[in-house]
């Protein structure tokens, strides 16, 4: 098993490899090890409260699993209060791992929580779903779901 200060190596590497403006990027693998090792680790899913309905979400205890959706449902447009509602429920030096579906709005959150003074911002790379295959399906070659990590839903 890779110990917490291997992961954050590996995700700092990634992070001055691809030049991110944040602290780093985790495996799905990677970000369950974080989370299952230390309670203080936050999940920060950015996905619109219909995602996480319709299409499942990552089983974890509540104290853990934070929710605050980057875009709003149906409008698509980007959700004004994100960074008040991550502010209600997030420390400004809390390991924060973000997520989304594919890993597109999630680094936009890493970032943006960055910029404003959060100072563990991770990407969680693939996201939850992954990109889709060649018939246009998600889950079935990268993301958290197809590493076979917990989770519930659709």
């Amino acid at each position: 098993m890779t110990s917490s200060n291997d992961i954050f190596s590996s995700a700092k590497q990634r992070a001055q490899s691809g030049q991110f403006p944040y602290a780093g990027a985790v495996t799905p693998q990677e970000a369950w090890s974080l989370l299952q090792g230390n309670n203080a680790v936050k999940l920060v899913d950015v996905r619109t409260k219909a995602e996480r309905d319709w299409i499942g979400q990552v089983t974890l205890p509540a104290e853990q699993h934070l929710a605050v959706q980057w875009n709003l449902y149906p409008e698509g447009t980007p959700n004004p209060q994100f960074l008040e509602q991550l502010a209600a429920v997030a420390d400004k030096d809390c390991v924060l791992l973000f997520l989304c579906r594919s890993g597109v709005r999630s680094r936009h959150a890493a970032k943006l929580a960055t910029e404003n003074g959060y100072t563990q911002c991770y990407d969680i790379l693939e996201g939850f779903e992954g990109n889709k295959d060649s018939a246009g399906h998600r889950k079935t070659i990268e993301g958290w779901c197809k590493a076979g990590l917990p989770w519930a839903g659709a």
